[in-house]
């Protein structure tokens, strides 16, 4: 369905890649990974026909229906939300607003515009037979979190989160054959993200998907896309799939051993590196089988690096951690949290879950002393010295100093070469150690606050919403710090490989103030869930 021939693709001197020949075929779904920086976007964009200016060829079988998430929240601010997914479908839509149009203000006296409304009729029949645009648009909405009583609003009045979701709705609702999606699960809570999961993997044409969501990834997928050494090359499976291939090479090459890994410590050592979950029986034995089954003569091993991610408390806690009691907070009319009561205990992991705006971060900021809540209390054990990861990075994080200044400055009397290497294991060598902290990306920031919390030591982490903005490999690290952390863990996150990896207690806030406290991982959790047991 869309043939790439010779593509090579330049910025000044640097090759982003080079020479690539691909086939997107009918019935796959492609996920496109790669590091930060390799050219994901970039390829998805030239595939997509925003940028033309490249060598080679790329074409798309003719007649096909073409869908571009777009990535412009404000482009239809004075469109209704309704009519901006409508849009996505613009020959019915001209088509619909031109027959309202003429209904209201056209001379029925004159043959003309009868035979206009009559060709507007033919072309609204073609694009939409069973006349139920309206229907089908109010479905989609609604399943991506937006009531029906709003339908009408302006764009205009919705936040920017909720601006994506209806750019989500509008490239989902014409059903295009072909579909170019970059970061979908963007700002999605984890019920919808499951929605779209559903829908996407239903797709019948070609699709090729930007996520670093690696359990989105996983559950949409049939091929990966990977682009390294400025080529682009394809593979049969999901993330996972790839990813085991691709350690398996690397040790390969390391160990300079056979074409293939036999030797079981070594498979299992690949295994727990992959997933920091895989200790559990029924996911490592699943991970084992996946191996047996992948043929890897190609896959070549990764240039990307891991960054290695290591959280060691400097205190050891005594024997209590936090008591939430009693907390409630509301903004304006808005109850977002009522009568939270929760006992955390020294060692324990916990997630946070729950739809957009039921107070997730509301509640760690108040946890973290930042908001005071209308009533309650909070209280840390006296022994309790926490380090926070706040939702809005990307502000926090300013300065024309350097990286390597910005976090001297939280300890000046830090040994140099500690802050160096630290700096070192999230991926800044010594060169970007130098960089102005103002031009860095924002998931460099990301990397730089983590860099900042394990250089404070706390025994107790709180981390909001920390896997924006990071790649597939930084976020599999995350997993296993947060994992291997003899300490506590509050992490509020929509990414559920993360939240698989380490929590074991789950707190899920409702848009009514209420919550569910449950015992155990999120696995478990959504098993318990989805059999009516919560």
């Amino acid at each position: 369905m869309v043939q790439v021939t010779k593509l090579t693709m330049r910025f000044g001197s640097r090759i982003l890649f080079e020479g690539i020949n691909l086939k997107l075929d009918r019935h796959k779904r492609y996920g496109l990974i790669g590091a930060n920086g390799a050219g994901k976007t970039t390829f998805l964009k030239i595939l997509s026909g925003e940028i033309k200016e490249y060598d080679g060829d790329v074409s798309v079988e003719s007649g096909l229906k073409v869908g571009v998430l777009g990535q412009n929240q404000f482009a239809f601010e004075d469109f209704t939300i309704a009519d901006a997914v409508l849009y996505g479908n613009k020959r019915l839509y001209d088509a619909i607003k031109e027959k309202e149009y003429l209904y209201a203000n056209g001379d029925f006296e004159d043959d003309k515009t009868n035979d206009r409304l009559a060709e507007l009729e033919m072309i609204s029949v073609e694009e939409d037979p069973t006349y139920e645009y309206d229907v089908q648009i109010a479905k989609i909405l609604e399943n991506v979190g937006i009531a029906a009583e709003n339908h009408q609003d302006l764009m205009s009045s919705l936040p920017s989160s909720e601006k994506f979701k209806v750019l989500l709705a509008q490239v989902l609702y014409p059903k295009p054959d072909v579909l170019f999606l970059d970061e979908p699960t963007n700002n999605l809570d984890i019920e919808t993200i499951g929605w779209l999961e559903n829908e996407l993997q239903r797709h019948e044409g070609t699709l090729v998907i930007i996520s670093h969501d690696r359990h989105f990834i996983n559950a949409v997928v049939t091929n990966i896309l990977d682009v390294d050494f400025q080529k682009i090359r394809e593979f049969t499976g999901t993330y996972d799939d790839w990813y085991l291939a691709s350690t398996v090479m690397a040790n390969q090459a390391q160990l300079d051993r056979d074409t293939k890994v036999k030797d079981t410590e070594q498979l299992e050592a690949c295994v727990r590196r992959f997933s920091a979950n895989a200790s559990k029986a029924k996911q490592a034995t699943s991970r084992q089988k996946q191996l047996d089954k992948l043929t890897i003569d190609d896959i070549k091993p990764s240039s990307r690096r891991d960054p290695s991610i290591v959280f060691k408390a400097k205190r050891q806690m005594g024997d209590e951690a936090l008591d939430i009691v009693g907390v409630s907070h509301n903004f304006d009319e808005l109850k977002v949290l009522n009568d939270v009561n929760l006992r955390i205990e020294p060692g324990e992991k916990i997630a946070v879950i729950g739809g957009n705006g039921v107070g997730k971060t509301t509640l760690l900021k108040i946890i973290m002393e930042e908001l005071k809540p209308v009533s309650g209390t909070v209280k840390w054990g006296a022994t309790i010295e926490p380090s926070y990861f706040p939702q809005d990075t990307t502000d926090k994080i300013k300065g024309d100093g350097t990286l390597y200044d910005w976090l001297r400055g939280f300890d000046p009397k830090r040994e140099i070469s500690e802050i160096r290497n630290c700096l070192g294991r999230m991926l800044f060598n010594g060169e970007q150690q130098e960089k102005s902290v103002e031009k860095i990306s924002g998931g460099e920031k990301h990397r730089m606050m983590l860099s900042k919390m394990m250089l404070e030591g706390g025994n107790f982490l709180v981390l909001d919403e920390p896997t924006n903005h990071l790649d597939l490999e930084a976020i599999v690290a995350l997993g296993e710090a947060l994992l291997e952390f003899e300490g506590n863990v509050i992490c509020v996150s929509h990414d559920r490989e993360l939240l698989d990896a380490f929590a074991g207690r789950i707190i899920e806030l409702h848009a009514d103030g209420s919550y569910i406290d449950f015992k155990g991982s999120y696995e478990e959790f959504a098993e318990a869930k989805a059999n009516g047991h919560l």
